[in-house]
């Protein structure tokens, strides 16, 4: 299901920052494609996104992270935000479904306050998003160019 495959993802974006790995040819190094079977595609995107706009979901992170540093960030907590900026940004997936997936991640992998870190976070992102849909757009369009 989508649910398991954003939960399987996270844990990838987990392993990437833990390994320092986020170059989109060693896919097949964090990727365990039989878990994986009819989510394929969603995954692959996603891993996709995060290794090549890495810089630009962290400077959006960081943008609105107020407390913490990405640096100092819990590594779970980091993997669920970069996993619903991907979609928002650039999945478009809708940002209410994004968000309620990311706040369940977090209150199931993370600290006692992670939910509504998480929740507080990409709620202001989701609004920056919202308020530049063409944008958004046209980065996709580029993203999807760069692996045609």
């Amino acid at each position: 299901t989508r649910v398991e495959a954003r939960e399987f993802m996270m844990q990838v974006f987990f392993q990437m920052e833990a390994c320092g790995d986020f170059d989109v040819n060693s896919r097949a190094d964090f990727m365990n494609q039989e878990k994986i079977r009819d989510q394929r595609e969603y995954c692959n995107e996603l891993h996709s996104l995060l290794c090549n706009k890495k810089n630009e979901v962290d400077d959006l992170l960081r943008k609105y992270s107020t407390k913490w540093k990405i640096e100092r960030m819990p590594k779970t907590d980091l993997a669920v935000l970069r996993l619903a900026v991907c979609e928002m940004g650039y999945a478009k997936v809708p940002a209410a479904v994004s968000i309620n997936e990311a706040v369940d991640l977090a209150k199931k992998y993370g600290t006692e306050d992670s939910g509504k870190y998480v929740n507080g976070i990409l709620g202001r992102i989701a609004d920056e998003l919202a308020a530049k849909p063409a944008q958004c757009d046209e980065t996709t369009e580029s993203v999807e160019e760069e692996h045609a």
